[in-house]
C-alpha cells in the first residue's frame, strides 16, 4: 500500500508543469484522424491520374515503333493503297527478271549453268525458234481437205527435227558447261535449253542478253 502511493507520487512529480495536463483520449483520436486524412490527401495528390487504358506490352510498343500504322480509315482506300504497292513490287520484280537478275529469277532459271545455256541458245538462229510459227501453219493445213493427208508427215518431220536439234544442242551445252562452270550441276540443262530454243525470241524469259552471231 505504501509502495503504490510512493510510485504514483514519483510519477506525478516527474511531469513537466509547463507542458500542461495530458491530452484527453478523445482529443488524441481526433488529432490522429486529422493527421491521417491530411497525409492521405497528400499521397493522393502525389499520385498521377490514370490514363484510362491499359499499358501496352513491350513487344507491341516495339512493333508499333518499327511499323507505324498509317493505313487510311477508309477500307476501299486502304485496299487501293495495298494493291498499288503490290503492283509496283510485281513490276520491279518482272523488270529485274527480264534483265536476268539472280534474285528475281525462278528456281528453274537460277545458276551459272542455266545462264550459260540461255546465252548459248540466244547466240544462234535455230530451226526450233520457228516451231511455233510452223505449228500455226500445220493447224491451218489440218482444216484444208486437200492438204489433210500430208499434215501427218509434216508433223512427224517437225518432231524429228526438234529431237535431233535438241539432242545436239544439249550435248554442246553440257560440254561447254564442263569447261566454263566445273563442278556445277548440269542435271536437266538439256531439256531447259531445248525448250528455250523452241520459244519465239521476243517472248523468251529472261530476255536474251546476246545478239545472234555473238561469241559465247
Amino acid at each position: 500500500m505504501f509502495r503504490r502511493r510512493s510510485a504514483d507520487a514519483a510519477g506525478t512529480s516527474g511531469q513537466d508543469p509547463a507542458a500542461g495536463p495530458p491530452p484527453d483520449s478523445a482529443d488524441a483520436v481526433r488529432v490522429g484522424i486529422s493527421n491521417g486524412t491530411a497525409s492521405g490527401a497528400a499521397d493522393r495528390a502525389s499520385v498521377t491520374a490514370g490514363k484510362g487504358r491499359p499499358t501496352p506490352k513491350r513487344s507491341e510498343a516495339e512493333r508499333r515503333r518499327r511499323h507505324p500504322v498509317s493505313a487510311p480509315a477508309d477500307r476501299k482506300a486502304a485496299y487501293r493503297q495495298t494493291r498499288g504497292r503490290d503492283k509496283e513490287a510485281r513490276g520491279r520484280k518482272y523488270a529485274a527478271m527480264r534483265r536476268g537478275e539472280e534474285w528475281a529469277l525462278a528456281a528453274k532459271d537460277k545458276g551459272p549453268v542455266r545462264a550459260l545455256a540461255r546465252d548459248f541458245v540466244d547466240s544462234r538462229r535455230r530451226i526450233s525458234e520457228y516451231y511455233m510459227y510452223g505449228l500455226g501453219v500445220l493447224v491451218i493445213l489440218l482444216f484444208l481437205p486437200a492438204t489433210r493427208l500430208i499434215v501427218d508427215y509434216l508433223v512427224l518431220a517437225v518432231v524429228l527435227v526438234m529431237l535431233v536439234e535438241g539432242t545436239y544442242l544439249g550435248r554442246q551445252i553440257r560440254k561447254l558447261a564442263a569447261q566454263r562452270c566445273p563442278g556445277e550441276p548440269t542435271r536437266g540443262v538439256k531439256l531447259y535449253a531445248g525448250l528455250r530454243a523452241m520459244q519465239i525470241r521476243k517472248l523468251r524469259m529472261p530476255a536474251p542478253r546476246v545478239k545472234p552471231g555473238d561469241t559465247i
